[in-house]
Order: structure tokens, then C-alpha cells, then sequence
């Protein structure tokens, strides 16, 4: 987001690639991260490059632990995240009970609740 914009949703319509000069037109929504504010976006980008260091957040922003995680806390509220642990396939199932790694009774159980 920008002062442009001041918090507003916005779709973004026409994409140039500068090299080619190819042009794309369309509906496209931006990503997660650019419609965070500009102090967001720097946040995220000081976190990914002090490796999630909270310490070093804390040095580099001049503030406390309680308001670095209350800061990430409300930037993660805007963000959907992907499912790290998705329910496993009928493939995956059928694949470790193939292995041994399952029996016959567990392998129904997870085909039942997926």
C-alpha cells in the first residue's frame, strides 16, 4: 500500500514487463505482502533479513519483545496462510499402507477423515 491508496483495497489492472515491453491487462490482486502498509512491508523485510531473529529486531527498532510480537502478531492477522499440514490424499494413504508404515484399520480411518 501506498499513501495513494491510504488503506484502501486496490486492484491492479495493466502489468508492462520492462524488458520485453509485453503487456498484460487484466483484474489482478496484488500480493499478501504489497498490500501491507510501507512501515509493514519494512518490518517484514527487516524480520526475513535478521532470520526471524526477535533479538535482533529488538536492536535494530529500538523496542521491547512484547512489542515486536505484538507487531508480527497483527501483520500475521493480515496475511492468509498456506496449510503446512494438509490432510493427506487417498494416494498418500493407499502409498504408506503399501509400506507397512500403516495398517489396514488406520489407513480406513484416514480415508474417512479426509
Amino acid at each position: 500500500m501506498t499513501d495513494l491508496t491510504r488503506g484502501q483495497p486496490f486492484v491492479v489492472e495493466r502489468v508492462r514487463l520492462a524488458d520485453s515491453g509485453v503487456v498484460v491487462e487484466g483484474e489482478f490482486e496484488p500480493p499478501q505482502l504489497a498490500q501491507l502498509g510501507v512501515d509493514d512491508q519494512v518490518f517484514v523485510a527487516a524480520f526475513v533479513r535478521s532470520h526471524g531473529s526477535i533479538k535482533e529486531m529488538e536492536r535494530i527498532f529500538g523496542v521491547s519483545y512484547p512489542t515486536i510480537k505484538s507487531r508480527l502478531n497483527r501483520i500475521a492477522g493480515h496475511l492468509d496462510f498456506v496449510d503446512v499440514d494438509p490432510a493427506p490424499t487417498g494416494a498418500d494413504v493407499v502409498d504408506r499402507l503399501r509400506r507397512g508404515e500403516i495398517s489396514a484399520r488406520e489407513a480406513l480411518a484416514a480415508l474417512e477423515g479426509s
